[in-house]
């Protein structure tokens, strides 16, 4: 019997195998349905020997010094300050908007004080900003929210942003100099030899027991354990009993270009033009030398593995409910992106699960987890640990 059960194998239910397996000195089974490790941050070498990321870019950046050296346990770092660039009428300019962006659009040479004034003349006061529109235009005005946000906002979630929480652009600074990093976080790196590398370091410990390619309910009718950690969708874990969370996925396109460069920058967006919303190339990512060079164009789906929790009310209102049912579940831990229906960076999901096992450890000291829990009888069969 293990003391726990961890479905998932992303950032979430890895760091926490770590800390019970190596501090708190507990039986670790890590289950996940997909065929390896390091869940949507899994990143691999391509037929061309270049190292890319499945599904899409993942940029790793934080303010928390915390975070940032607990994850230094498992890899050393390559210093990234990731850089977007935006397709708009024909240019390709620095997003989030700065001064080289209005300048370079407009034809103008404009200081920083200049800009200032320029953007309060075009921005739409807004007395109760509610959505995302909201945003934008209250800071840019109608011409730059159309140009840059509306279009992206409508492809990447599948509707209008003035039916989205204002949370989605609030993530999305507009700067009146000319820093054009995507991130200003004080540690911006990548994992010097990816993240699957860093992975495996985590999870390398002899308390750990990794099984792959395998579905929660099969486990869950052939293992014996005592706790489970949970960072699949809440929804799918309660048997949908309140209805579908909705969720955003995406697909990618990989290709390989018999050329050294494609871009200027990692990441190329295209609020106006094309199906895709970006299109990534990862040596600017990694730094790795190659001949060729690979890129992934990127389509948001309505259908296909949940990505994104789509922030609306009626969502927020849906979850709460599962939230209510999850805080009367003993002995389970739901945490992560799709446990928690939280639109999270990586960085945030690494310190929700160090906050749990720090919760862990004040609830279940050291040789507590051995203790087998009576199984609730007002669950159903399917649903009891």
């Amino acid at each position: 019997m293990y003391d726990w059960l961890i479905v998932g194998a992303g950032f979430a239910g890895s760091v926490l195998a770590e800390r019970l397996a190596s501090e708190h000195g507990d039986s670790v089974l890590l289950v996940d349905r997909r065929p390896h490790i390091g869940g949507n941050a899994y990143d691999h070498l391509d037929e061309a020997g270049i190292l890319v990321h499945k599904y899409g870019p993942h940029i790793f950046h934080t303010n928390s010094r915390q975070i940032f050296d607990h994850l230094s346990q498992f890899t050393e770092w390559r210093r990234y300050s990731h850089r977007v660039l935006a397709h708009v009428d024909g240019k390709q300019v620095p997003i989030p908007i700065n001064r080289t962006t209005i300048n370079s659009l407009y034809g103008l040479d404009l200081t920083s004080k200049q800009l200032e004034a320029w953007l309060q003349q075009r921005a739409e006061p807004v007395d109760d900003i509610q959505t995302s529109e909201d945003v934008v235009v209250s800071v840019v005005g109608r011409e730059l929210y159309e140009k840059f946000f509306r279009g992206y906002t409508r492809k990447q979630w599948g509707v209008d942003p003035s039916r989205l929480d204002k949370s989605v652009t609030a993530r999305v600074p507009t700067r009146t100099n000319d820093d054009d990093r995507y991130f200003t976080d004080a540690f911006q790196y990548m994992p010097l030899k990816g993240y699957t590398a860093m992975f495996s370091r985590m999870l390398s410990h002899p308390n750990i027991d990794v099984r792959l390619g395998v579905d929660f309910e099969e486990i869950r009718q052939t293992q014996t354990y005592r706790r489970l950690i949970f960072t699949g969708p809440i929804d799918e874990y309660f048997q949908y009993c309140f209805g579908r969370l909705p969720y955003r996925s995406l697909s990618f396109k990989h290709v390989t270009l018999d050329k050294p460069w494609h871009q200027s920058v990692g990441v190329v967006n295209y609020p106006m033009t094309e199906d895709y919303t970006r299109i990534t190339e990862y040596k600017h990512l990694t730094g790795q030398n190659h001949a060729k060079t690979s890129l992934t164009y990127e389509y948001p789906s309505a259908d296909g593995d949940p990505y994104y929790p789509i922030p609306r009310e009626e969502n927020a209102e849906r979850y709460r409910q599962y939230e209510a049912l999850a805080r009367q579940t003993p002995d389970v831990w739901f945490v992560g992106r799709l446990a928690t229906y939280k639109y999270y960076n990586m960085d945030q999901v690494v310190g929700q699960a160090l906050a749990t096992y720090r919760r862990i450890e004040d609830r279940l000291p050291k040789g507590a987890s051995r203790t087998v829990p009576e199984p609730r009888a007002d669950l159903p069969a399917s649903l009891r640990t």
